[in-house]
């Protein structure tokens, strides 16, 4: 189980069971699943991720997953796990659309981002981007992250990869208000 993470508006903390219709509601909104892995799935599929995630992903340990609070109401989905593809620990993240335009994006990401060099000790964190994902593409410049290469995907598309090394500036952005309890 993922350790329960703090920033200053968001409790990031690991899903309950009865997340379900939230974690659904989230992933079948095509305002974010466009931009998740290979786009909107099937509630059936996205009903088949969130049971996933307590019988193979909590349960085997593979790697932090967590249901992101505000105000006690779900909000979105956070995760931090190792890719082949990129060559290391990538991060994930999704809001709902009523979370948009608040910074909160920015302060979700800058949370895993930490827990990553923090807890995880990583010297280098990747984030995959769709180039037509603007406002993601300008978060995650804005924390720091740096355009490394492209992936050509099978259908003939594009993917962003982007790094952030940990640096003494990366260091002393890391020990912001973000608090990671293991």
């Amino acid at each position: 189980m993922p350790p329960t993470l703090r920033t200053e508006r968001l409790l990031l903390e690991p899903y309950i069971s009865e997340d379900e219709e939230g974690f659904v509601a989230l992933f079948q909104d095509t305002r974010v699943s466009k931009w998740m892995g290979d786009g909107t799935a099937s509630e059936a599929a996205d009903r088949a991720l969130f049971g996933r995630i307590f019988t193979k992903v909590y349960a085997q340990d593979l790697f932090d997953v967590w249901a992101v609070r505000r105000d006690g109401l779900l909000v979105g989905h956070a995760e931090i796990k190792p890719n082949d593809v990129v060559g290391g620990h990538e991060i994930i993240y999704a809001l709902a659309p009523t979370a948009w335009g608040a910074g909160l994006g920015t302060e979700l990401a800058e949370a895993i981002v930490t827990y990553g060099f923090d807890a995880l000790k990583l010297t280098r964190v990747y984030a995959t981007v769709d180039p037509a994902n603007v406002a993601s593409l300008a978060l995650l410049d804005g924390i720091g992250f740096e355009h490394v290469r492209d992936i050509k995907e099978d259908d003939g598309s594009t993917t962003h990869v982007l790094a952030r090394r940990l640096t003494e500036t990366a260091f002393e952005i890391s020990h912001c208000d973000c608090i990671y309890r293991p």
